[in-house]
């Protein structure tokens, strides 16, 4: 009986099960950067003489989630905010729970199918964070020294099993 208990608890903290029907909804906006005069000039001046940073932000590149081990559907946009920084957007993401879920930007060709499920850990890839729910809208830092010439898909990778549960493949905008 005890070692039947043990399996069991086991098994639920490994798979994680509730996770299923537990939906985590973020809705965070896009992250805008005050670009400030530049030094001793007025509004005016200013509007004559725009300055030479974009005023908002730009998409590098953008990709649809296509689905793998769970129904995935969103759209992925790599985005330079006006202060130089970068980040990840998902935006309508809807997939499933699960556990250990992180957002990779990756190398790995996007495949559709089976066989697209685990390529994502055989070359290159950056983890961003964990995943910070499996609905909505979310925003993920991208570090400056990443080159993001070297990363092609972005994916929502289950660490505990080693899949992806979808992916999109970036295109320039």
């Amino acid at each position: 009986m005890i070692t039947a208990a043990v399996v069991l608890g086991v098994g639920l903290y490994w798979f994680q099960p509730w996770k299923l029907w537990l939906d985590v909804r973020v809705s965070e906006a896009l992250p805008t950067v005050q670009v400030g005069l530049p030094k001793g000039s007025s509004p005016t001046q200013a509007s004559t003489n725009p300055p030479s940073a974009p005023s908002g932000p730009q998409t590098l590149a953008r990709g649809d989630l296509i689905s793998h081990e769970h129904n995935t559907t969103g759209t992925v946009k790599l985005i330079r905010l006006p202060d130089g920084s970068r980040i990840l957007r998902l935006e309508n993401l809807d997939t499933s729970n699960g556990p250990e879920l992180r957002v990779w930007l990756t190398d790995a060709p996007v495949k559709k199918g089976a066989e697209g499920w685990s390529v994502f850990d055989d070359g290159k890839y950056v983890s961003l964070g964990k995943l910070k729910g499996n609905k909505g809208d979310q925003n993920y830092t991208i570090p400056a020294d990443v080159n993001l010439a070297d990363y092609t898909s972005v994916t929502i990778w289950c660490d505990r099993f080693n899949v992806s549960f979808g992916a999109a493949e970036l295109a320039k905008a």
